[in-house]
């Protein structure tokens, strides 16, 4: 599993921009079981989306896709985790 973190780049108001293109393409990685959850920082200064992928280096290739990339608003680190516990109703997010 992993967890990444943006933090932008650029002021709110460029960030802004591409947030429809944004959720737009995280709704695709939600559709094919790929994000668990994702949401801003508070303050809001980037995001935090945790997600199944195959290997890390899938994981930031996959996020090479997100416009904010694409358009150099955000950019994303990755932390790789291995689930050993969890929360009931959570074992069908463990792959």
């Amino acid at each position: 599993m992993f967890a990444m973190h943006s933090v932008y780049l650029k002021p709110l108001e460029e960030v802004d921009k591409y947030l429809e293109a944004h959720r737009s393409f995280l709704k695709t990685l939600y559709a094919k079981g790929i994000n668990i959850c994702s949401g801003p920082q508070i303050p809001r200064t980037g995001g935090f989306i945790l997600m199944n992928a195959a290997s890390k280096a899938e994981a930031l290739e996959i996020m090479k896709n997100d416009p904010y990339v694409i358009n150099g608003v955000a950019q994303y680190s990755v932390i790789e985790f291995e689930v050993k516990s969890f929360a009931e109703g959570f074992r069908e997010f463990v792959k």
